[in-house]
């Protein structure tokens, strides 16, 4: 029988995303994050206006999201508690927050340049997909939550992660993305099953392999 509750946060799981934007002065900001959901071409993006990645979004409508793999927690976690915003906004200030200029050097992180956008992106993720703001959408009231719709432009991949024989698919059983899961890091576990849909939206069967049926 299932029980009625009020959880503190709705957090079931969802990527974690060091998203970098570009500041005012043109140096880099780097932030992670985890509510993102995709659609197509496009990625609805979760965070507070008072964030500085928010109010670079806004400013300079684009950015670049960088999927971290599983063994990137450490850098994360030197990421976690702080903010590129000066001063420091009150609310997050309460929680622990703290000034940090150059985020990605205290996080041991790279940046390489992008080919579409001005933001960097951080050499250390396999994933990483260049983008633009199309609409900003203002959340739940007093919040001061947004969520960001972003069209992907361009996609760089680790060649590592791709399928044999297919430029363009990603091999999920190469790709381990970080998950957050309620406030916590998991990664993903082993294959359950194929699924009905795999036919539909993965590769074409390889020319040597429609040949033998």
């Amino acid at each position: 029988m299932h029980m009625v509750i009020e959880p503190k946060i709705l957090y079931f799981g969802s990527a974690v995303v060091l998203i970098t934007t570009r500041n005012e002065t043109g140096t880099a900001n780097v932030a992670p994050m985890s509510s993102a959901w995709w659609l197509g071409q496009s990625c609805m993006l979760g965070m507070s206006s008072q964030s500085q990645t928010v109010q670079n979004l806004m400013r300079e409508k684009e950015c670049v999201l960088n999927l971290p793999s599983v063994d990137m927690v450490p850098a994360i976690e030197r990421l976690t508690l702080l903010t590129g915003r000066n001063p420091v906004p009150e609310k997050k200030a309460a929680r622990g927050y703290q000034f940090e200029a150059d985020k990605l050097g205290v996080a041991d992180l790279s940046s390489l340049p992008s080919e579409v956008v001005q933001a960097p992106r951080v050499k250390e993720c396999p994933v990483q997909m260049e983008a633009r703001l199309v609409k900003l959408h203002p959340m739940e009231e007093p919040s001061s939550l947004v969520a960001m719709e972003v069209y992907i432009e361009k996609v760089h991949i680790q060649p590592g992660l791709l399928m044999d024989g297919h430029p363009n698919y990603i091999d999920p059983a190469k790709w381990k993305p970080l998950i957050m899961n309620f406030c916590q890091y998991f990664g993903l576990g082993e294959q359950l099953s194929d699924s009905r849909l795999a036919p539909v939206f993965g590769p074409p069967k390889r020319a040597e392999q429609s040949e033998t049926r």
